[in-house]
């Protein structure tokens, strides 16, 4: 069996030393949790929670992309708001980007805080797509 490799990508914001922003093992891509920061400035996008939330899944997007998947792929998604008031809001922004069927399996939890003040954090697991076939 091949070795965990971690994923990085320019495209999706930056992450602490302390973690990968997703790693590739077993067919799987595990990715950390995401922020609302916009990987051009490194800036928390300013805005509502929605306005985040769409940010969050244009990084994820972004990783997903650079392991080799996609958010079509995705079977479980791990949220965390600040408040259950934005979930709603939130659920929105999800809806525009999870399209695919089945739908992944979900756990939305409120917490008391998030690292930079965000008010929105999400991770994922997805599958890799299937390896072209070579002609």
């Amino acid at each position: 069996m091949a070795p965990a490799k971690a994923v990085l990508t320019s495209k999706a914001p930056k992450p602490i030393p302390q973690l990968s922003q997703a790693v590739v093992y077993n067919g799987m891509v595990y990715c950390s949790g995401s922020l609302g920061i916009d990987p051009a400035t490194g800036k928390m996008i300013e805005g509502t929670v929605k306005d985040r939330t769409r940010q969050v899944f244009k990084n994820v997007s972004a990783v997903l992309e650079a392991a080799g998947s996609s958010l079509k792929n995705v079977v479980k998604v791990n949220m965390f708001l600040t408040t259950m008031d934005n979930f709603a809001a939130m659920n929105e922004a999800y809806d525009e980007f999870i399209t695919a069927e089945p739908k992944p399996c979900r756990t939305c939890v409120a917490v008391a805080q998030l690292p930079f003040g965000s008010d929105v954090e999400i991770e994922c697991t997805a599958y890799l797509d299937a390896p072209s076939a070579k002609l």
